[in-house]
């Protein structure tokens, strides 16, 4: 059995504030332990269930977060960017089922820490006219491409949502926000037991096929600037919906692609990068 694990940060137990989980931050070295601590739980819950092979993409920021000699030895880490699938990166029809670890709730909820993949610059995001973030394009992206997401871990809004998108896919809560700043945190020994009970549960017994992947769906972005959909327009594929708002359309890894690229155009158009 393989078991991929995208992980995010903002999610991750105990961590709350920008200071927790961006470099330059006075609280990032715990974050990152942090980080490091969520993700060994999963894996040892994926052991539990008989995981003989475990792959962890680091999906957050500058995609090195996590420290190889953190991290449980059973694990492969793929670490650092660009990555042309970025929280995706190396996910593919050999796994047997996704894993997204310390995810958050998308931009304009109350969630700790929400957003979607940049910090202020995205506004909201539509995938089939669907109100999107992170959780569900990653869960679309990831059942396109063979493996079904079965668990996410993260704050309650991020559970929620997560129950909204596919109501199939376990959660773990690991802090119930009262803010975007601010949440009622579990204890760390209960949320790690949490994280491990849940990933067990979700990986025993018969694992769910991936849902059918539309053959087109069309991904919309509405950003902060109207300079950055003016630029985005001279790409091909692009249109316009209003003079902040672009789509795509196509299969959703090459949207999903495609909208890797749109990051980093928005990135050198504004002082953003990208932190997912």
């Amino acid at each position: 059995m393989r078991i991929y694990l995208s992980v995010d940060m903002e999610g991750v137990t105990g961590l709350v504030d920008a200071q927790d989980v961006q470099p330059a931050g006075r609280d990032y070295e715990h974050g990152r332990q942090m980080m490091a601590e969520d993700v060994n739980a999963a894996i040892r819950g994926a052991i539990a269930a008989g995981a003989t092979e475990i792959t962890v993409n680091d999906a957050h920021g500058p995609m090195r977060n996590l420290r190889s000699d953190m991290l449980h030895p059973s694990a492969r880490l793929i670490r650092g960017k660009p990555k042309n699938m970025g929280m995706l990166e190396g996910l593919d029809d050999t796994f047997d089922a996704a894993l997204c670890i310390g995810y958050h709730s998308r931009a304009g909820t109350s969630g700790v820490l929400s957003h979607s993949f940049m910090g202020h610059e995205i506004e909201d995001m539509w995938l089939d006219d669907r109100a999107t973030g992170e959780i569900g394009l990653t869960h679309a992206t990831a059942a396109a491409l063979g493996a079904p997401v079965v668990l996410l871990s993260g704050d309650d809004t991020a559970c929620a949502e997560m129950a909204e998108w596919d109501s199939g896919v376990r959660t773990a809560a690991v802090k119930y926000a009262r803010g975007r700043f601010a949440a009622e945190l579990l204890p760390v020994a209960e949320a790690r037991d949490a994280i491990e009970t849940a990933t067990a549960a979700a990986l025993t017994g018969e694992l769910p096929a991936p849902r059918p992947a539309p053959e087109t769906a069309t991904l919309a972005v509405r950003w902060q600037s109207a300079s950055v959909a003016d630029t985005l327009l001279n790409l091909p594929g692009v249109t316009g919906r209003d003079d902040r708002t672009v789509a795509i359309s196509g299969p959703v890894p090459e949207i999903y692609r495609q909208f890797r690229v749109w990051l980093n155009v928005a990135a050198s158009l504004t002082d953003q990068r990208p932190y997912c």
